[in-house]
């Protein structure tokens, strides 16, 4: 039996085929387009750019796949919350729904957070975990959070920390736009950090209260070292730097001198100079993390999602 799963987030159009296992066998996807010096697009604008890649996808599928999928999953809202809800993400649903009814198969609705869950924990080498805290880093999330799993494709999540103004994304972003890299700027901006002078990762300071963080007044550092004609390397470094730091006084609040799982989920996570910066600063807690393709908005965890929920 395979499982499929449907995910279109705010700048991402995704789909993937996993076995019952959760591991995945096909996993396509196509970044919306946005313009060179712009941070994002107009939901409908999104809406209106998934509606055009979802038929892209299905061409790439094998066609002896479809008649072996078992059920489909897909995200219908940000995150597991009441209220929660985003626009784009009725693009998916609605290619669920008609592929579900057409298949005769099982839809299972999740979150896009709920996906970036279960493809950390499926993908990352820790299925068993049941209690867990969780650390969500993308453009339009910076939550740290008490994760407990409850029924089969479902999670009980608990924000204990969260950015106060910008996320961890949309700094990296803004600073990137303002270096003339591309939007999303985080691939570019991480090989730009790699030729920075070593002491550039101090330049900007971290800014916690509690378990709750703030990039605002960073990214407001960040444009003055531009400013003062600081190198666009050293800039970016910088960023890397300031988010390492932040994210290590988050959690070592929230750990309290306890040895406690801890599983890095989405797009910021992918960095590797944040992981090693994590894993040496962090050595009391058990990092997970996700592999780099998986940590970027996908849909491989929804169709793990579908798997769990069908067999229960």
């Amino acid at each position: 039996m395979l499982f499929l799963g449907i995910d279109t987030s705010a700048y991402t159009t995704s789909a993937a085929l996993t076995d019952g296992e959760g591991r995945p066998l096909w996993d396509e996807r196509l970044l919306l387009p946005v313009k060179p010096g712009e941070r994002g697009l107009r939901q409908s604008e999104a809406y209106f750019c998934h509606g055009r890649n979802l038929p892209l996808l299905w061409r790439n599928l094998p066609p002896d796949k479809w008649k072996r999928i078992a059920a489909v999953g897909v995200s219908t809202k940000p995150r597991p919350a009441p209220g929660s809800y985003m626009p784009v993400f009725v693009a998916g649903y609605g290619a669920a729904a008609a592929i579900a009814a057409a298949l005769g198969t099982p839809l299972k609705e999740t979150s896009h957070q709920e996906g970036h869950l279960a493809a950390g924990l499926y993908a990352g080498g820790a299925p068993a975990l049941t209690e867990f805290l969780a650390v969500h880093l993308s453009g339009g999330t910076t939550e740290l959070l008490r994760v407990r799993r409850r029924a089969a494709g479902e999670f009980e999540t608990e924000i204990i920390g969260r950015a106060e103004d910008l996320h961890a994304g949309q700094f990296v972003d803004r600073v990137g736009v303002a270096l003339g890299l591309p939007f999303p700027a985080g691939a570019a901006l991480e090989r730009l950090a790699r030729t920075a002078a070593p002491e550039a990762a101090a330049l900007i300071p971290a800014a916690v209260r509690g378990c709750d963080v703030s990039f605002s007044g960073p990214e407001s550092a960040a444009r003055r070292l531009l400013q003062a004609g600081r190198p666009p390397a050293d800039v970016a470094l910088a960023v890397e730097g300031c988010i390492a730091r932040t994210l290590a006084k988050m959690l070592r609040r929230a750990l309290d001198g306890e040895k406690k799982d801890v599983l890095f989920v989405g797009g910021v996570a992918s960095n590797m100079y944040l992981r090693e910066e994590l894993k040496r600063r962090l050595p009391e807690a058990v990092l997970h993390w996700t592999p780099p393709e998986l940590s970027r908005d996908n849909a491989v965890g929804v169709a793990v999602i579908a798997a769990l929920a069908h067999h229960g």
